[in-house]
């Protein structure tokens, strides 16, 4: 990996410990939200690792590079092989353009309604 991009890891690394701390000093609000996240990602029907692997396809489509920082980095803690995290990443794909099939049947029958 080239070092812009370990910079960028490192750097959404720093700040998001950062606002974390500062935040969970600060916000009564914030401090509900990280008691939701640790009740939402425990083990349950759904597995620790199994869940984050739902974050990651999530992030993807979200965009949220912090996210998927995170829970990249929490599904290979939780026992996520490299295979099983791209297969999250290709769920993302779909879900991302997936939706996109919609407008097109719509632009169909535009296209039908005028030809």
């Amino acid at each position: 990996m080239n070092s812009p991009d370990v910079e960028k890891i490192e750097k959404i690394i720093a700040d998001r410990k950062a606002a974390h701390q500062f935040f969970f000093d600060k916000s009564p609000v914030y401090r509900t939200f990280v008691e939701m996240e640790q009740k939402t990602f425990k083990d349950g029907q759904l597995s620790k690792m199994h869940k984050e692997l739902i974050a990651i396809a999530i992030s993807i489509i979200t965009s949220c590079e912090s996210c998927l920082e995170w829970h990249i980095k929490q599904a290979l803690d939780d026992g996520a092989t490299v295979e099983q995290i791209i297969e999250a990443i290709e769920v993302g794909f779909e879900m991302g353009i997936g939706p996109t099939t919609v407008n097109a049947r719509f632009a169909m029958k535009v296209l039908q309604h005028y030809s």
